[in-house]
């Protein structure tokens, strides 16, 4: 491939959370994949090994910290040391989806702040930028000393939905927490905004209390930022069908898609669910149910700007 940039000017490296990811970014951009060797002691200790010069360049590694996210973690960290000791001009993290986001805030005593600890761990170690895609809460942002470009998945997702055609939709946020992201749809799909009135006794475990909104007759789309478990995500499918929505969709940017996860969105109302590929989906994940849309045009674009020192706000939209 002929690289778009000199070859001492701008590198994207992976590491081993989304290597297709990484390369599909790689090549949006007209550069070669870093070559970069991940291996791991005989008790579990990380090595790694940037096989490139990387001396006065700006570089770029793509990482979701997403399962097995202490893994992928320390990986991240110890790319950004070996990196910095290899007289990189600057690091900027790409990380497609941010591990511990939902860990922002204190909602009990004693519990830890852990979103804030990342971020603190990936300043220490070196990194000077931070790329991410919807953020669990968007205050993450300044959690970080440094600058952070926060990109987002809405557009991305109502475009495809846009392309269906779908006729008399109605968007819907699964909880109020998601109900900003659920009104951006709205707007990009010129629809009315529905409300899943939601109580959560435990993490992972959801109940629907009442739906705010008109959704009978309609095409209910959800969507959220992440789907772990798909407990919150299918009990709303179930519920709109029982409160007259004609059909539902979901959508989300990331699919954590923890155990039970594919079992309930098969056997539940969701007709079809969309998400991107900020995840990696092993391949018994990948369901009829589930289409994937890519995320690399959007991040390929943003580090082309930040490294073009043009601006990233243009891609919010």
């Amino acid at each position: 491939m002929t690289s778009g940039y000199k070859e001492n000017s701008l590198k994207v490296f992976s590491l081993n959370s989304n290597r297709v990811l990484a390369e599909e970014i790689a090549e949006h951009i007209g550069v070669n994949l870093g070559k970069c060797t991940v291996s791991t002691f005989s008790d579990g200790e990380i090595q790694i090994n940037p096989e490139e010069s990387v001396r006065g360049c700006d570089v770029y590694v793509v990482q979701s910290t997403s399962y097995p996210v202490n893994n992928h973690i320390m990986e991240l960290l110890i790319m950004i040391d070996a990196l910095k000791r290899a007289s990189a001009d600057s690091i900027t993290i790409v990380m497609p989806y941010y591990g511990y986001g939902r860990q922002d805030r204190k909602a009990q005593a004693r519990e830890p702040i852990t979103a804030k600890l990342v971020a603190d761990l990936l300043e220490t170690a070196g990194a000077d930028r931070v790329v991410t895609l919807d953020l669990h809460a968007p205050q993450i942002q300044g959690f970080f000393d440094m600058p952070i470009d926060h990109l987002q998945g809405v557009p991305i997702l109502s475009d495809y939905f846009k392309e269906k055609n779908l006729d008399d939709i109605v968007v819907v946020s699964p909880d109020h927490g998601g109900v900003t992201r659920a009104r951006r749809m709205a707007d990009r799909l010129k629809a009315p905004l529905g409300i899943i009135d939601k109580r959560r006794p435990r993490p992972n475990v959801a109940e629907v209390m009442n739906i705010i909104g008109n959704i009978d007759g309609k095409t209910a789309i959800l969507i959220d930022d992440i789907i772990d478990t798909a407990g919150t995500i299918t009990l709303a499918a179930n519920a709109l069908i029982d409160s007259g929505a004609k059909e539902v969709y979901a959508c989300c940017t990331h699919p954590v898609l923890s155990y039970p996860a594919i079992e309930r969105i098969q056997e539940s109302s969701i007709k079809e669910l969309v998400v991107t590929n900020t995840i990696k989906l092993p391949e018994e994940k990948k369901i009829d149910k589930i289409k994937e849309l890519s995320v690399a045009p959007l991040i390929g674009e943003a580090i082309m700007r930040i490294h073009d020192l043009k601006s990233v706000s243009i891609l919010f939209d």
